[in-house]
């Protein structure tokens, strides 16, 4: 994998909706997805779409609603993006995946997580487990958001 292949490039209003969505959802873990386009660049996240999280035990782990990712995806795909990236929480740890996150992988793009006990964020390509950065988009400035 490149350097650059390993960045998903997340503006920051993307990074504070990913995290008021994990701090809204706790003690829960939350789910949702992330649009954008990929490129020799990475991945550029555009729009984030929250899914109701319909796991049997949602304070340890996820599963997004079946229709509502179904709708997600369809709606990106209308708008000509495509999946960059999965997101979810986990609320007392750990900021690396769980061996659930591991066995449920089933796209090939970053998974990215938050810990809200470590105050981190993080993103891996599963089920190898391989660090991907998280990084602010270029161009993108704080104050215009």
């Amino acid at each position: 994998m490149s350097a650059a292949l390993s960045t998903v490039w997340l503006p920051l209003v993307l990074r504070r909706q990913l995290w008021a969505h994990a701090r809204r959802e706790q003690p829960r873990e939350c789910v949702g997805v992330l649009g954008g386009t990929s490129s020799g660049e990475g991945w550029q996240a555009q729009v984030y779409v929250p899914l109701p999280n319909v796991a049997e035990r949602a304070e340890v782990q996820y599963r997004a609603d079946p229709a509502a990712l179904i709708r997600a995806l369809r709606e990106l795909r209308a708008q000509q993006l495509s999946l960059v990236g999965l997101f979810h929480s986990h609320p007392r740890g750990p900021q690396q995946p769980s061996a659930t996150d591991i066995a449920a992988a089933s796209y090939a793009v970053p998974y990215l997580i938050v810990d809200l006990s470590a105050g981190t964020l993080r993103g891996f390509l599963l089920p190898e487990g391989a660090e991907v950065a998280v990084r602010p988009r270029p161009g993108c400035y704080p104050e215009l958001l």
